[in-house]
């Protein structure tokens, strides 16, 4: 199914986000989004054979995008940097689980099953787990977490809403890439403090427009408007497997017990949400 392959490809470039936003933490957060989003746009260009009219349909499909990926990386950065990277992270992909079961909410023909529920309740128990270990490093609970649960409300809200707007072309994502890319790097210079960016960090920033904040929009965009939101939602539970190893490699982090045990819930979570009718 082209869906599922296509939601498969966008996991697999997620899975290196965390890792190239910790490479870059001294970059503030709005700053990175911005940068990272406005390469991004620049692969809607081909996507859309250069007609204004795919890149910015209305103002509905805008105010979705920006909210959605202005909102969630603005969020998830500001985690990374605020909180335990890896821990932080486990938290922000509770964010397939709320498709999972926000699903209902937003479109008419998603049920609620047992399944669902039980997967909520272990993704869940996996992301307290999660910030449970990260106390062991911090002496405490760190406010990060809560940036990491905001992008996880966002995102899920946004993938459930990139669903309801199925008529829109996926050229439009980057549209609203670049949009919500300029408001990043405007508020960036009213609510951060400026900073100067090296050939090093450039290189990496452009990984990250291209790859996670470029590409795997598209992919994701294609995903969820051709196959069933809640299938496409349970393959994302298989992101933070590959974030987390990545993480601990770049971090050099150890992989203790808790944290293991966080990572294999939400992993056991992907199963019983897999549990769909399609």
């Amino acid at each position: 199914m082209r869906s599922d392959l296509a939601a498969i490809a966008a996991v697999v470039l997620w899975g290196s986000l965390a890792s190239l936003a910790v490479a870059l933490d001294s970059i503030p957060p709005l700053l990175m989004t911005g940068i990272g989003l406005v390469i991004g746009s620049i692969i809607s260009l081909p996507v859309s054979k250069f007609q204004v009219k795919a890149l910015l349909p209305t103002k509905k499909v805008m105010l979705v995008g920006v909210y959605g990926l202005l909102g969630y990386h603005a969020a998830l950065f500001a985690g990374l940097q605020n909180a335990p990277s890896v821990q932080a992270n486990l938290v922000n992909y509770l964010w397939p689980v709320l498709v999972v079961v926000l699903a209902p909410l937003f479109i008419k023909t998603s049920k609620l099953t047992a399944s669902h529920i039980v997967a909520a309740v272990i993704g869940f128990s996996g992301a307290s787990l999660a910030i449970l270990s990260g106390a062991e490093l911090v002496s405490g609970f760190a406010f990060g977490y809560v940036y990491a649960g905001i992008a996880a409300l966002v995102f899920s809200s946004y993938s459930l809403m990139t669903k309801r707007l199925e008529k829109s072309p996926t050229a439009a994502v980057g549209g609203y890439c670049f949009v919500a890319g300029v408001l990043a790097i405007l508020m960036h210079f009213i609510f951060e403090q400026p900073t100067l960016i090296d050939g090093n960090q450039w290189v990496w920033l452009l990984a990250l427009g291209l790859g996670p904040l470029g590409a795997s929009f598209y992919l994701w965009d294609y995903a969820l408007k051709n196959g069933p939101a809640q299938r496409v939602g349970t393959i994302a539970f298989f992101t933070p497997v590959i974030s987390t190893a990545l993480l601990l490699l770049t971090t050099g982090q150890q992989l203790s017990i808790t944290l293991a045990a966080a990572a294999v819930l939400i992993l056991v979570a992907a199963v019983f949400g897999s549990r769909v009718n399609n």
